[in-house]
């Protein structure tokens, strides 16, 4: 694919990362050779992930080189919402979204209020690889959850703090930018539109 710039001069990814690719362009010196990075899915140079996704974790990953942007949606201060879903083991009860609503101890410090609901109806995606553990006698549910902070692993803290470990871990959408048309392992530029939308959201905050 061709280098696309905006107006500004600054590009705007967007990726559908899948399960097991780390969020860099280098290999962790002693890591495997299978082991796949950003650098086997996207080859454009001097371009950067906004924060990151675990290996574990899939879903929506921004890149860009503008950096101021990059810092803005980065910094706890300006606290842009970020939208996930997880697959967790069983059937969360009202007790338990009420809880991760208003916020859980995640290592002694409560995380921020959050949005959090069961998906209704539930949503039928393609099976990981590998696919996750299942167990006979526990159903699967998948919860949405939208935070506006961005702290280590925090989603699957949040639902095991409350009793329904995570699963499987997607984020769908980053501010106003959604993984909606990407298949996994895929990225495309964002639009002129998208790029005014997001700069508008880092800028809410003085």
């Amino acid at each position: 694919m061709s280098l696309r710039y905006s107006q500004s001069g600054f590009r705007y990814l967007l990726f559908a990362k899948p399960y097991g690719v780390l969020s860099q362009f280098t290999r962790p010196e002693g890591s495997q050779a299978s082991t796949q990075t950003l650098a086997d899915y996207i080859a454009m140079p001097n371009i950067y992930p906004v924060g990151r996704l675990d290996r574990d974790s899939e879903g929506l990953l921004l890149l860009t080189d503008d950096g101021r942007l990059a810092q803005r949606l980065i910094h706890p201060r300006y606290g842009h919402p970020r939208t996930y879903w997880a697959q967790v083991e069983g059937i969360p009860t009202d007790r338990a979204l009420q809880a991760l609503r208003r916020g859980v101890l995640i290592q002694g410090q409560p995380t921020r209020p959050a949005q959090a609901d069961l998906l209704n109806p539930q949503p039928t995606l393609a099976e990981r690889d590998p696919p996750i553990r299942y167990r006979a006698a526990i159903p699967t549910t998948w919860i949405q959850l939208t935070l506006r902070e961005g702290r280590n692993r925090q989603v699957r803290r949040m639902t095991a703090a409350v009793g329904f470990p995570t699963l499987r871990l997607i984020r769908v959408g980053l501010g106003p930018l959604t993984l909606s048309g990407l298949d996994w392992g895929t990225f495309r530029h964002l639009t002129p539109e998208e790029i005014t939308s997001l700069k508008q959201l880092v800028m809410q905050v003085k």
